[in-house]
């Protein structure tokens, strides 16, 4: 039996400016500017609207300085996509850029790792260091939901639908895991902050916002094997992937098709 393909969509919701040496474990390379940009996705096919990672909300924005463009869920309905009826939302970890409106999808069952959940309701939250990342109100959230029998734990590697496959890496928090997605052009990576940018992976010099570096180097030894090519592995806070891949017209917000190859090479 042939593996379905599927469409995935990058939406952009927000951006950040930073430096490169905010964007670093080590330091040691030029200090020029170097902005975040924030994307929740959308794979689909075959009757299925999963979507990946919530974004956050216009508040969280502004609480956290960050420049809000569009409100993710309502780029959703502008796709076509229902957010009442969605019936599967992959979180790669509850950092509050990854899951700030998980209420905006009743319908949904939410699918984490068993060490995530743990992770953040853990011991290392009581450190500003790791619980910074994280607005307890999203954790709560997921809690209830949990408690709501509306969970999906998963441990290590998980298929969720023949050619979407979860597969648990770390390093970045205790529980990121990241989305295998096949699709017309081959497997796709979604690769969320087990690599922000194109360059961590490339360099090997991890995002600074980590748990575990040896996990996070680990990680970037998956990415490589998972995806079909560099080209196949879409970084979770890059610039590059709006720029480099096709962007679906009419809308006004930014969205791209990550299944169709880009148009700039890396």
């Amino acid at each position: 039996m042939s593996i379905p393909d599927y469409e995935i969509v990058a939406i952009r919701y927000a951006t950040v400016e930073r430096r490169t040496r905010e964007n670093f474990l080590s330091t040691e390379v030029p200090d020029a500017p170097m902005p975040m940009h924030y994307f929740v996705w959308l794979v689909r096919g075959h009757g299925h609207d999963i979507v990946v990672d919530t974004g956050f909300t216009a508040a969280a924005a502004k609480a956290r300085k960050r420049r809000y463009l569009h409100c993710p869920i309502e780029a959703l309905r502008k796709l076509g996509v229902e957010p009442g009826k969605v019936k599967d939302v992959v979180v790669t970890h509850l950092h509050y850029d990854h899951a700030g409106n998980l209420g905006c999808f009743p319908a949904a069952r939410f699918h984490l790792q068993d060490s995530e959940a743990q992770f953040a309701t853990g011991r290392f939250m009581l450190d500003e260091s790791q619980r910074h990342a994280y607005d307890v109100e999203d954790v709560v959230a997921a809690l209830r939901s949990v408690y709501a029998g509306r969970v999906v734990f998963h441990r290590d590697a998980a298929e969720l639908l023949p050619g979407i496959t979860l597969h648990h890496v770390g390093g970045h928090t205790a529980g990121l895991q990241i989305v295998r997605v096949h699709t017309a052009r081959g497997w796709v990576v979604l690769a969320s902050d087990a690599s922000h940018f194109y360059a961590n992976l490339r360099t090997r010099n991890p995002f600074p916002i980590v748990y575990d570096v040896g996990a996070m180097l680990e990680g970037f030894r998956m990415l490589e094997t998972l995806a079909d090519g560099p080209d196949h592995i879409i970084p979770g806070h890059d610039p590059e992937v709006a720029a480099r891949f096709p962007r679906i017209p009419d809308l006004d917000f930014e969205a791209v098709r990550l299944d169709l190859s880009p148009g700039a090479p890396l």
